[in-house]
């Protein structure tokens, strides 16, 4: 028997990469511990807390770090973005033993990234098809 495949596409933001690349060097089980989280999310669940301020559905969710012993409190955060019923945008994660919170202004400059790409990855895939863009 097959498994369905995710209904929500999950896309990950630079800074997001880069955050997990940097937080697994002190958190052995940082992928293990976001890894149900993704899952959820591909299944279609909204978690966390919607954050006002952005002009975009963003949220925010706390993740427990099974690598200390202080539960979701101390625990990562991840802000992700809501682009279309269909695609979700992982944006960043920070632990909230190092960072307090993430400003609205950096906030929108992950989203100002993100929709520049999404819009170079639509002229790329354009040219390949052939259609070139109106002058």
């Amino acid at each position: 028997m097959q498994s369905e495949p995710p209904s929500i596409q999950i896309n990950f933001a630079e800074e997001f990469k880069r955050n997990l690349v940097t937080l697994s060097k002190k958190y052995r089980h940082i992928r293990s511990d976001v890894q149900p989280i993704i899952e959820r999310l591909e299944a279609g669940e909204l978690l966390g807390d919607r954050i006002s301020g952005t002009d975009y559905v963003v949220f925010k969710v706390r993740i427990k770090n099974s690598d200390i012993k202080k539960g979701k409190s101390g625990g990562y955060r991840l802000i992700y973005h809501v682009q279309t019923p269909t695609i979700i945008f992982l944006m960043t994660i920070y632990s909230k033993s190092e960072h307090e919170n993430v400003s609205v202004d950096k906030i929108r400059r992950i989203l100002s990234d993100v929709y520049a790409l999404s819009e170079d990855e639509e002229e790329t895939q354009d040219e390949k098809n052939g259609d070139r863009p109106s002058d």
